[in-house]
């Protein structure tokens, strides 16, 4: 298994050790980082995204990331395009990827609580790769 990983540099207090986690989880799961891409916010993730889902040497992508609520709905409006986004190239690709964004609504502290966001969205790559090899069958 060759898996991606896609991480915001936004909220990088947040994010670095949710990356750290992810890299753990896939040597866990015996699984290649096959690239770690940084993009500077959770919204800049479409392209980078698609651009590894079209490679042949990357069965999947995790994409990590911490959106804070602020004064503004913003969070929210990031945090819901970003998963259509993410799903809707799941799709067209035939590849999974894994959510691994906290958010929207959260305090910086929440965030923090939910560091093992990461390790998810490993874990429903690497579950997601063996439903699809099956269905393949």
């Amino acid at each position: 298994m060759r898996i991606a990983i896609v991480v915001s540099e936004f909220n990088f207090d947040i994010t670095a050790p949710m990356l750290e986690r992810a890299k753990h989880q896939l040597e866990h799961h015996h699984a290649e980082l096959a690239a770690e891409i940084h993009v500077p916010g959770v919204f800049d993730m479409g392209p980078a995204i698609k651009g590894l889902l079209r490679r042949k040497d990357v069965d999947g992508v995790v994409i990590l990331g911490a959106v804070i609520k602020g004064e503004t709905l913003h969070d929210e409006l990031i945090t819901h395009a970003t998963a259509q986004t993410a799903a809707r190239l799941a799709v067209k690709y035939d590849k999974p990827v894994g959510l691994g964004i906290t958010g929207p609504g959260m305090t910086h502290a929440q965030a923090m609580e939910r560091l093992d966001n990461a390790r998810n969205a490993v874990d429903a790559v690497v579950k997601m790769l063996a439903v699809l090899n099956e269905i393949d069958q």
